[in-house]
């Protein structure tokens, strides 16, 4: 949506998406999320920055170069989250896989669509019904959720200057509103 509504006002975006915003990438994707077998934290820590390293290699930093914007749905944050307070991996190992992988390019502005744990359990309880479809992630528990909201909390409190966090415990459009509004005026 956010897309949309910057390309209407002539803006020129680019948007993607992590895992999968590559050929490579959607492979990727595929292979990880959507197998039911049992996959290690440690290569679930590897594929996602393998995922990422080729995503910023062949298609954000190109349309950087092009004086694109780039807006991306998850980044790096996301492992620091995921794999690293939700896997139990440590900070520095987390941090040093992800600077590997996007080669310390970090965005300029972060959104956090945060809501509560049990509204985004809710919510991905309705992925099927919604035609979206379920992964492998979707069956992590509530303390797994918990423990990387938290995670996110944490990059808030540590890079106040790029993150900021967004209610979404309300309804898409209200979520949208608010969203135009800051990167509007993020924007100038």
């Amino acid at each position: 949506m956010l897309t949309g509504d910057l390309r209407q006002r002539g803006i020129d975006v680019i948007s993607t998406h992590e895992p999968g915003g590559t050929p490579l990438g959607r492979r990727l994707r595929e292979a990880f999320l959507e197998t039911e077998e049992t996959v290690a934290p440690i290569a679930e820590l590897l594929l996602f920055a393998a995922d990422r390293a080729q995503h910023v290699e062949f298609l954000i930093k190109p349309a950087l170069a092009e004086g694109r914007i780039v807006i991306s749905d998850r980044y790096a944050d996301a492992t620091f989250a995921y794999q690293g307070a939700g896997r139990g991996f440590p900070e520095s190992t987390v941090n040093e896989i992800i600077k590997l992988a996007t080669g310390g390019l970090k965005p300029d502005l972060t959104l956090f669509f945060d809501i509560s744990v049990e509204n985004a359990l809710q919510r991905m309880g309705t992925r099927d019904e919604n035609g979206k479809g379920r992964n492998r992630m979707d069956a992590e528990s509530g303390d797994f959720y918990a423990n990387v909201r938290r995670a996110y909390l944490k990059i808030s409190e540590t890079e106040p200057d790029r993150f900021i966090i967004i209610d979404a415990n309300g309804s898409i459009e209200e979520t949208r509103a608010k969203v135009v509004e800051l990167v509007t005026k993020f924007l100038g």
